[in-house]
């Protein structure tokens, strides 16, 4: 495909919509990355947005999910996909039976059941009240969130900044992580297991296939999950 210049939040929401699935560092799979297609100068200027500030308006124009899904690293999945990729990487289960299986940890637990009961919360709420932090609280919030992530039982769905007494905007936008549940609605683990996990996949799969068809296929599915 004839890649655009991702030169704006509404370029790169169009192109996760196009698309479905775009990681946000370059990976294995070359050319498929907001990092490669988007201007050098953006990434650190001192008077001009980049793509670490669109991050939010993306996720506001597309409706989709943000997080790290793309082999522990971040990128962007769309609305549309979301359903099929939280199902995959689920592996057709809620988070409940996962862990009544005893396929989770119990800070894992802690972090879903903080996040349940607060709502889309930023991330230092978040740590702070599941109980990690600090002296006497629980370590590895990092690896939490990002294996809950990986598993699309958390997304972040904004991104809030700081402001001064002048109402500008400072520093690096903190996640506001919720659910899938309740960033898409109350029948979204109608729609996402609607299919086979493998079904899923394989729907996925080709559609990346079809946008990247001189992708390596093996990348592909390793990206997927």
């Amino acid at each position: 495909m004839d890649w655009p210049l991702l030169d704006s939040p509404q370029a790169i929401a169009g192109l996760v919509d196009e698309l479905g699935f775009l990681p946000f560092f370059r990976n294995a799979v070359p050319g498929f990355s907001v990092e490669e297609h988007c201007p050098w100068e953006r990434w650190f200027s001192d008077t001009l947005d980049g793509p670490w500030e669109w991050k939010g308006p993306v996720l506001r124009l597309t409706g989709g999910a943000y997080g790290k899904f793309f082999r522990n690293k971040a990128g962007f999945v769309s609305r549309d996909w979301f359903y099929d990729f939280a199902n995959c990487r689920r592996d057709g289960y809620d988070f409940d039976a996962r862990y009544e299986d005893g396929l989770a940890q119990h800070r894992d637990l802690l972090v879903m059941e903080t996040l349940e009961k607060l709502g889309p919360s930023l991330s230092r709420t978040l740590k702070r009240e599941a109980g990690f932090g600090g002296q006497e609280g629980l370590k590895g919030f990092d690896t939490v969130i990002t294996r809950l992530q990986m598993q699309a039982y958390v997304v972040t769905a904004d991104f809030e900044y700081g402001t001064d007494r002048l109402g500008r905007r400072y520093g690096w936008g903190v996640c506001r992580y919720a659910t899938p549940e309740q960033r898409f609605g109350p029948d979204f683990g109608d729609r996402a297991y609607s299919r086979s996990p493998e079904e899923s996949r394989e729907r996925m799969l080709a559609q990346l296939r079809r946008c990247l068809p001189g992708a390596p296929a093996a990348e592909l599915a390793l990206l997927i999950g």
